[in-house]
């Protein structure tokens, strides 16, 4: 038998001993890094974790819910004809921003608010070149205007919301994004330089309304031109707006704005039966976004005195979405219109199950303090 060299036996045994420690210390590093998500330290500073949207974000129906009750519709009477288009409250003076091309040489026109509400407005500046007007509703002093980005232009990619009121259907949302920025054109008088190229269409009657960011809600620019069937829209981004409509709401063209009484004129049947379709579909808007404030708002003092704000939210409490399956104008009066809808509603039960009924609906909707109302409504469940 031959001798074994203890030198060997020493040797074999080591390499052993430190394959087995290597091994360990590797299952250690990879139960480790399997658990842990490990990030380089960055020269620039420290590596913050990475959110996908801003604290500020918001959900869209509700930047649509609020921004759209301070978008309007304008109407104005030019030499050829009626012209109507969108604008937005910019500012606690009750200074409207529009476009130039919706207001032509007038000095005043109509402006509808989303309730129905129609006031006269004074235009206090236009541009000559840049595509802007600004319109004065004294009655607008003091509310809430929309949030501007001021500091900041959006970028390609960027999500965006156009509102305004497309042939005069007030309320109308479209998304998109940014797709292309720094667009030259030139259109009748007008030559707009360093356009956003938008995906959200502009239709007509869209011109003036403002362009949203879709996460913060604030106003990035103002529609003003769209491509005939197509999906492409611009928009003057409202950097370059704020300096010609800031000068005009401190120095205005018009010396004398007074208020009016709340509507301009009287308002024809088809006028009202309009604006009455429109603060019933608002109604079920305020209630689908759960904002129960703002359709008790739009009910009559009659109504409301019947049915005070708790219980009026107690009936909607179990009402998960709403959905109008048919309006139709019944009857106009001289200072009222029957409404009648039919409404697709999904519920939820007292065993907290959920369920689609149907109703069968009637408002009168008419003017009270100027303003429209629902004076009156009764519904029935029809399956």
């Amino acid at each position: 038998m031959k001798s074994i060299n203890v030198n060997t036996v020493l040797a074999v045994m080591l390499s052993g001993l430190l394959i087995m420690a290597g091994g360990f210390g590797l299952a250690r590093i990879y139960d480790n890094m399997h658990n842990q998500v490990v990030a380089e330290a960055s020269k620039l500073g420290p590596i913050e974790e990475n959110h996908s949207e801003s604290a500020k974000s918001q959900d869209l129906k509700s930047i649509i819910a609020e921004n759209q009750k301070l978008v309007v519709c304008l109407e104005v009477e030019l030499d050829y004809g009626k012209v109507q288009g969108s604008g937005f409250l910019y500012n606690r003076q009750g200074d409207v921003i529009t476009n130039a091309h919706v207001v032509g040489d007038a000095r005043t026109c109509r402006v509808k608010l989303s309730d129905g509400t129609v006031y006269q407005g004074t235009v206090i500046g236009r541009g000559e070149q840049i595509d802007v007007a600004l319109v004065r509703v004294p009655e607008l002093a003091g509310k809430e205007p929309m949030k501007i980005a001021r500091d900041r232009m959006a970028e390609v990619g960027d999500e965006v919301i156009a509102l305004g009121s497309p042939l005069g259907l007030q309320n109308t949302a479209t998304t998109g994004i940014i797709s292309g920025v720094n667009r030259d054109l030139d259109i009748g008088d007008y030559h707009y330089k360093g356009l956003y190229q938008i995906s959200a269409p502009i239709s007509h009657g869209s011109s003036g309304g403002p362009l949203l960011d879709r996460h913060t809600g604030e106003v990035l620019g103002v529609n003003s031109a769209g491509a005939e069937g197509e999906n492409i829209g611009f928009s003057i981004p409202i950097t370059q707006v704020l300096p010609l409509v800031e000068n005009w709401s401190k120095n205005p063209s018009t010396a004398s704005v007074q208020p009016t009484t709340g509507t301009v004129g009287k308002i024809s049947g088809k006028e009202l039966a309009t604006a009455a379709s429109y603060l019933v579909e608002d109604f079920y808007t305020c209630v689908n976004n759960g904002d129960y404030v703002g359709a008790f708002a739009l009910l009559g003092s009659d109504w409301q005195a019947k049915q005070p704000y708790e219980k009026f939210r107690a009936g909607y409490l179990n009402t998960l979405s709403v959905r109008i399956e048919d309006l139709r104008v019944v009857a106009v009066n001289q200072d009222s219109a029957e409404i009648s809808i039919i409404i697709e509603a999904l519920e939820r039960t007292n065993q907290g199950e959920e369920r689609t009924s149907y109703y069968q609906a009637t408002y009168q909707v008419g003017l009270e303090n100027g303003k429209l109302k629902l004076l009156k409504g009764t519904a029935s469940k029809i399956r």
